[in-house]
């Protein structure tokens, strides 16, 4: 807040149809540009502090400054902001571990538009690196129900899909079902309210779901 916000031209429609044909040399060149983008503006000593990204543009990313003998830290970056459907416990340690260190926190989101950002806190070793998702309320309100009686919320740990509630002062969406699916997490002291963890496309969807740059 009170700074500048610098972009990257990135398309992830473009992206799934390179994946859906098999073009992964194209693919490829097209993960390169974007991060090009992202060194060209890292290296014009903006003081850039904050990032978002998605899962595997930070691996690029990271990957690239390694190579060219700096890192996140090195480049001035304290804080992540990081969203995608393919943020495993597993990879958040690797990224941890790998790329950021003690000095980078990284937060992990999960959202769309209508939800806007569930954020996580900064996943731990001591928690097995579990990212549970807390919805931003009381803009947005999500919950876990049955597969099969969307009236239903599952028990704590249990999976089910994500129904949420959206209320704004220009708009109200009651009981949308999402296309996501997950694990029904206990409030925290800092959300005193139900998370999520372990989300995913939906099983009614994934089949059918192509995921790109996210």
């Amino acid at each position: 807040r009170g700074g500048i916000c610098f972009c990257v031209d990135l398309d992830p429609r473009w992206v799934i149809k390179l994946i859906k044909k098999g073009w992964m040399e194209h693919l490829k060149a097209y993960q390169e540009h974007v991060i090009d983008q992202a060194m060209t503006i890292l290296s014009a000593n903006h003081e850039i502090k904050c990032m978002f990204t998605t899962p595997k543009l930070l691996d690029a990313l990271a990957t690239r400054l390694e190579k060219e003998g700096s890192s996140l830290k090195k480049a001035g970056i304290t804080g992540i902001f990081c969203g995608g459907t393919e943020m495993t416990s597993q990879w958040i340690r690797f990224a941890i571990e790998e790329f950021l260190g003690p000095d980078v926190y990284i937060a992990p989101t999960y959202g769309n538009t209508l939800m806007g950002l569930a954020a996580s806190d900064m996943p731990k070793a001591e928690e097995g690196y579990k990212i549970a998702y807390y919805a931003p309320q009381p803009r947005a309100a999500i919950e876990v129900v049955d597969f099969d009686d969307y009236n239903k919320v599952v028990p704590y740990g249990a999976s089910g899909r994500v129904r949420l509630t959206t209320l704004t002062r220009e708009l109200f969406i009651p009981g949308f079902m999402e296309r996501d699916e997950g694990e029904r997490e206990m409030p925290s002291e800092k959300y005193p309210w139900d998370g999520i963890s372990g989300v995913r496309p939906w099983r009614g969807v994934a089949a059918q779901t192509t995921v790109g740059v996210y």
